[in-house]
Parts: C-alpha cells; sequence; structure tokens
C-alpha cells in the first residue's frame, strides 16, 4: 500500500509498505477514503523538528471505511463509514467521563493520538470506543459534507475544545488567535455557544474573509500592543475569553494581552515554547485551560449532527484537494499559505 513519509524538512515522499495487520485484540483495520494535512504537521515539514529522516507521517485526521476489526470490537462491523479522530480514548476513565478523552487515564500518551493517517490504510488502535460511526456510505454525501465530516477528526473539535475549556457562554466577547484552520472552527464554536462579539486575529485577507463568513464580528491584523489596544476599542474593553490556536509564546501573550481581569484562556494550539510562567498571570485573575481535544466525546454528542443538520459547515477550512501521490505539494502549500488546509483524496 501506499503511505506518506517525512523524508526530510520540506520534502514528503509516497512510498510502498506492508498492508497494516490487526495486532491487537481491539484494533481496527481501515481503508482511508480521505486524509488532509494539519498545521502541526507544518512544523516538522518546515523545520524539521528534530525529526530523524524518513520516519512516518504524522498525519492524524481520517474518513475511512472499516476493513477489519479485532476480536474485541462490539461497536463496529467491516463496511461501516467513520470519521478516525486523532485521539484514542477509552471512553470509562475519569477522564473520558469527564469529557476529556484527549487526554485518556488509561491510553497515556503517545499511545492516546495517532499517525500515519495520509496513506492508503490503517491501523487504528483502541478502535472500540473512538471511532465514530457516519450513517450511510460515503457516496451518500456530497463532497462538501465529506469535507466537513472531515474535520470532525481534529480540527473542528480542537476550535471547540478551545471554546469549552474557555468556558465561552452566551453573550461573551471572544478573541481567537490564530487563522488557521483551527482557529477558523474556534469562531464556528464560539458562535455555535452564543458569543456576542467574536474577533479573530488575521493578518491575510483570504482567511479573515472566511472567519466572517463562518461568525467572526471583526479582524484585527495588528498585532503585540498595537493589536491589544485595537481589540480592546472594538470590544469597549478586554475580552472575556480568548482562544489560542497556535501554539507560540507570542499567540499566548497576544491571548493573555486582550482580556479584561478575570478572563479566560482556551490554550490548542501544540506548545512550541517552555518559558511561558504561570505565575507571570497571577495578578490577572486568569483562568488558563487547554491540551489535547476531546474528539469522540464532542463529535458524538455535539458537532457530528450539527454537521449533518447543515447548523455548521467547517469543511469550508479545506481550500485545496490533492491526490495522495501529491502530498508533498499539499503540505508546501499550506506552509506558503497557498491553501488555509489541504484535502488528500485517497479512495472512493
Amino acid at each position: 500500500m501506499k503511505t506518506a513519509i517525512f523524508e526530510k524538512a520540506g520534502l514528503m515522499i509516497i512510498e510502498e509498505v506492508d498492508k497494516p495487520k490487526i495486532q491487537a485484540s481491539d484494533d481496527v483495520i481501515l481503508r482511508i477514503v480521505r486524509a488532509c494535512v494539519c498545521g502541526s504537521d507544518l512544523w516538522s515539514y518546515s523545520h524539521g523538528d528534530a525529526r530523524e529522516s524518513h520516519t512516518n507521517n504524522s498525519g492524524h485526521e481520517a474518513l475511512a471505511i472499516v476493513e477489519e476489526v479485532g476480536p474485541d470490537i462490539t461497536t463496529l462491523v467491516p463496511g461501516d463509514f467513520v470519521i478516525a479522530p486523532f485521539t484514542h480514548g477509552c471512553g470509562e476513565c475519569a477522564a473520558c467521563r469527564a469529557g476529556f478523552d484527549g487526554t485518556c487515564d488509561n491510553h497515556p500518551a503517545p499511545t492516546n493520538w495517532g499517525g500515519g493517517f495520509q496513506a492508503e490504510y490503517l491501523r487504528f488502535h483502541y478502535g472500540n470506543w473512538a471511532l465514530i460511526k457516519i450513517p450511510g456510505q460515503p457516496s451518500d454525501y456530497s463532497e462538501g459534507m465529506l469535507k466537513s465530516l472531515l474535520t470532525l477528526a481534529d480540527v473542528m473539535p480542537t476550535g471547540y475544545h478551545a471554546a469549552r475549556v474557555a468556558q465561552v457562554e452566551k453573550g461573551d466577547k471572544v478573541v481567537v488567535i490564530g487563522d488557521g484552520a483551527v482557529g477558523q472552527c474556534a469562531v464556528i464554536a464560539a458562535k455555535m455557544r452564543g458569543a456576542s462579539q467574536i474577533i479573530m486575529m488575521s493578518r491575510h485577507e483570504d482567511r479573515q474573509k472566511l472567519a466572517l463568513e463562518l461568525g467572526a464580528t471583526a479582524v484585527v491584523a495588528e498585532r503585540g500592543e498595537e493589536g491589544i489596544a485595537k481589540v480592546r476599542e472594538i470590544l469597549g474593553g478586554g475580552a472575556d475569553a480568548a482562544l489560542e490556536c497556535v501554539g507560540t509564546e507570542a499567540a499566548i501573550e497576544q491571548a493573555i494581552g486582550v482580556l479584561h481581569n478575570g478572563g479566560r484562556i482556551g490554550y490548542v494550539g501544540v506548545p512550541h515554547y517552555n518559558n511561558r510562567p504561570l505565575g507571570s498571570t497571577f495578578a490577572q485573575n486568569l483562568t488558563i485551560g487547554g491540551g489535547s481535544a476531546s474528539v469522540t466525546t464532542y463529535v458524538k454528542t455535539v458537532l457530528l449532527q450539527a454537521v449533518l443538520n447543515g447548523d455548521i459547515n467547517p469543511g469550508k477550512v479545506f481550500t485545496d484537494t490533492y491526490q495522495l501521490d501529491d502530498v508533498n505539494q499539499a503540505y508546501q502549500d499550506m506552509a506558503d499559505r497557498k491553501a488555509i488546509k489541504s484535502m488528500l483524496l485517497v479512495s472512493e
């Protein structure tokens, strides 16, 4: 089968490897229908991130057909159409029951997070609870609907997680930092949860337009102190909640800066910093939460039905589509900001 391989910084290749097999009793073998490139994949692609050359791809979002199930799988049968999330919660531990399956107690990191999804087939471990069945088959849906369903594997639940842990509620004034797919989905989530004002911090016209289409009420292009002042001018003071969807220290600084004292931060950008002391926020009485998204919980309880009903259309974040063989171009176009999010068409 074909799979994407991280060859070196700036180069993804396709390689033929053996098709995966059942290894554990709760494994599921999936035939990938659609996959994609995540903003988090770009860190290693663009910079190497100390990743060894010629290693497995970091792809972790897919729509798929169940090909084979292990003997302990009771929730799925071959032929089922599923969302394959990047997380592998158990659904039974205290963390999962509290709605934090992205950091499952029984499946600690890194076993709770998937990879290798940019391929023709995938072995999905811990499949009994984490995989989410979609009614019908891929042929029952338009390409636009398939795009929205694909966002449910990561970016839409991740944007929703930012809003949830920041406790966004009706009437709140919200600022979103990060105009990629996760930030765009955070705009959708803030609107779903009743925010009265949603400011997208973005310097790119195409992303600004999409954010406004998805529910943002204003856009701020400025950064640093100038950006903070602009946000406060628009809101008539500090924000109630800031949703940080980038993963840099500068983005965290921006999130802290736009809040009024007593404000709340939801951060879901994978951190590429380690020197932001929590004590520095003491005088502001901030509430800070974040981490890996509760994909399966949110999709099963809220997001899948919202997509199927047409209440939300997060698939708009996919601006370009590629064949699996063109995976390097899919990465490069995102790295160059030509694409907001790249979809990979793997099979029908």
